[in-house]
C-alpha cells in the first residue's frame, strides 16, 4: 500500500501538478494578451509567466489586475465622460480640453492655497483641521501609522466623534498592513466610522493586492481640504518632537476646488461600504469670499484609477511634455516612467528644453532605485539634468511646467502610480502659486548633487534586467 502512496505521489507532484501548471499559464496568458496593457507590462508578465511559472501565476493572480478587473469594474465612475467646455483663452487651454474629455472637472479660481512643505508643519495642520471641524471630517489615507504621532492624531479623531462630528477614516487594506486593528477601537466607540479600502483577505481575491488606494485627504466641513504626498504615520509627518522626517510636500485649500475632492472621497468612500457618506450635525458654512487678486488660486482637482475613463493624469502628463517650451521639473521618490514618458523627457531634453529630474539619492525601496538607473542615465545623456537629493529620503511628488503650471498629489512618477493605483492631484494654474512650488522646487536642487555614478559591467546588467520586469514593480 505504502509503494502505491508514493508512486500516486510521485505521480501528482511529477506530472499532474506540470501540466496543471501549464494549462494554468496557458489560460493566463490568453487573459492578459486580451487586456490592453503597455507593450513593456505585457513583455514582463509574459517573461514572467513563461520562464516562472510557479511564480508567475500566482503573482499574476494577485497582482495582475486593472481597469478589467472586476472588482474595478464594480467601483462608480468618479467623472461622466463627456466633451467638456473649456472656456477660451483660459490657462492651459488644451490640456483642460484633454482632461475634460475624461470627465475631469474644469480648473476653479478663487481658492486659497497653501503650500505645507514639512513635516511637523503637516501635523500641525492636520491637529488644527480636526480641531476646528464643526459637522464632518472626512479622511482617506494610504498608511497610518501606529507611531505616538499617529495615535495622538487618533485621539483627536477620537474626542472631535465623541462631540458629534461626524469622523469617516478610510485607509487601505495593504498600506497599512501593520496597523493593529484594536488600535482604532476606542476611536469607533468614540462613533467614528473606519472602513478598509479593499481587504485583501477576502474571496474572490483576484487583482485585490494591486488595486490600491494610494489617494491621500483630509476634507473638513466640505470647505478646506489638505492633500498631496504625506501619508498619517512617521517619517511623513510627526509633532515637534519627532527626528528624521522624510522631504515631503502638500497644500491646504479653501475654496471652490473643496467639492471636487470631497466628491472623490465620497466616490472611494461608498465603494468601500456601500454607503453615501451624508453630512452630520449643521450644514458647513459656505466658503470665504474668494482671496484678492493676485492671491488667488485657479486649482484643478484630477483624479486617475481604475474608477477614471483612460488614465487622464498620465495622458495630461505626457501632452505637456511635448507641449512644454521653457522647463520640466520633477520631484518624485521613485522614477520608473513607461517608454513613451521616458522618450517624450529625452525628446524634450534634446530640444533645449530645461528637464531636471530631483530623486533621492537612495530611497527606501531598492528595488525601485536599481529600476530607476538606466532611465535617468537616458536622460542625462540627452541633456537632461538629474540631480540626487542628499539630506533625507524625499518622499514629494511636484512636476512643473513653464511659469504655467504647477503639479502635486500623491502619484509618483511610475507606473504603479500612473496606470494602477487611485491617485489624486491638484493642477494648479495660477502663476504666483506655481513660482512659489518652483521656488521650493529650486532650493531642493541646491541640497542635491549632481552626480550621477556610472555603473559597473555587473551592475548595468541587474539594472537592466529590473528595467524589463519594471512595470511589475
Amino acid at each position: 500500500m505504502s509503494e502505491w502512496l508514493r508512486a500516486s505521489y510521485s505521480w501528482i507532484t511529477s506530472e499532474l501538478l506540470t501540466h496543471l501548471g501549464f494549462l494554468l499559464a496557458l489560460v493566463f496568458l490568453a487573459n492578459l494578451l486580451r487586456q490592453r496593457r503597455s507593450p513593456s507590462s505585457t513583455i514582463a508578465w509574459l517573461v514572467t509567466i513563461l520562464l516562472m511559472p510557479y511564480v508567475g501565476v500566482p503573482l499574476y493572480v494577485m497582482f495582475g489586475g486593472r481597469k478589467m478587473n472586476p472588482m474595478a469594474r464594480r467601483k462608480q465612475r468618479i467623472y461622466h465622460r463627456s466633451p467638456g467646455m473649456v472656456a477660451p483663452g483660459s490657462a492651459g487651454e488644451g490640456t483642460e480640453r484633454l482632461l475634460a474629455a475624461s470627465g475631469v472637472p474644469p480648473a476653479r479660481p478663487g481658492n486659497r492655497f497653501r503650500l505645507v512643505v514639512d513635516g511637523c508643519d503637516a501635523y500641525d495642520q492636520v491637529v488644527r483641521l480636526i480641531d476646528q471641524a464643526r459637522a464632518t471630517i472626512h479622511i482617506t489615507t494610504y498608511i497610518l501609522g501606529g507611531d505616538p504621532g499617529s495615535q495622538a492624531v487618533i485621539e483627536h479623531l477620537s474626542r472631535r466623534a465623541g462631540e458629534g462630528v461626524a469622523v469617516r477614516l478610510l485607509i487601505d487594506d495593504v498600506g497599512s498592513w501593520r496597523l493593529r486593528r484594536r488600535s482604532l477601537a476606542h476611536l469607533v466607540e468614540a462613533g467614528a466610522q473606519v472602513a478598509y479600502f479593499m481587504p485583501v483577505l477576502h474571496v474572490p481575491f483576484r487583482g485585490r493586492a494591486n488595486l490600491r488606494n494610494h489617494r491621500k485627504l483630509i476634507v473638513v466641513d466640505g470647505r478646506i481640504a489638505m492633500t498631496g504626498g504625506m501619508n498619517l504615520a512617521w517619517p511623513y509627518m510627526g509633532p515637534p518632537s519627532a527626528t528624521t522626517l522624510w522631504r515631503d510636500i502638500a497644500a491646504v485649500v479653501e475654496g471652490p476646488a473643496v467639492a471636487d475632492l470631497e466628491a472623490v472621497f465620497a466616490s472611494d468612500w461608498k465603494f468601500t461600504t456601500g454607503a453615501e457618506p451624508e453630512p452630520a450635525g449643521e450644514p458647513a458654512a459656505a466658503a470665504p469670499e474668494s482671496p484678492p487678486g493676485g492671491d488667488a488660486a485657479v486649482v484643478q482637482v484630477v483624479a486617475s484609477g481604475p474608477d477614471v475613463a483612460g488614465d487622464p493624469l498620465y495622458e495630461s502628463l505626457l501632452a505637456l511634455i511635448f507641449s512644454a517650451r521653457q522647463r520640466i521639473w520633477i520631484v518624485t521618490p521613485y522614477f520608473v516612467p513607461d517608454e513613451m514618458l521616458a522618450r517624450a523627457l529625452s525628446l524634450a531634453a534634446r530640444r533645449g528644453v530645461d528637464v531636471c529630474v530631483i530623486v533621492p539619492v537612495r530611497s527606501n525601496h531598492p528595488s525601485a532605485d536599481l529600476a530607476r538607473a538606466s532611465y535617468l542615465r537616458d536622460l542625462h545623456n540627452a541633456g537632461g539634468r538629474v540631480l540626487l537629493y542628499t539630506p533625507v529620503m524625499l518622499h514629494a511628488k511636484v512636476v512643473v511646467f513653464d511659469n504655467q503650471l504647477a503639479v502635486l498629489g500623491s502619484a509618483n512618477m511610475d507606473m504603479r502610480s500612473l496606470f494602477l493605483n487611485y491617485e489624486v492631484a491638484l493642477f494648479v494654474w495660477s502663476r504666483p502659486q506655481v513660482e512659489e512650488v518652483s521656488r521650493w522646487v529650486a532650493g531642493l536642487a541646491t541640497q542635491s548633487q549632481r552626480e550621477l555614478p556610472a555603473p559597473g559591467w555587473p551592475l548595468e546588467i541587474a539594472e537592466n534586467v529590473v528595467r524589463l520586469l519594471s512595470p511589475l514593480l
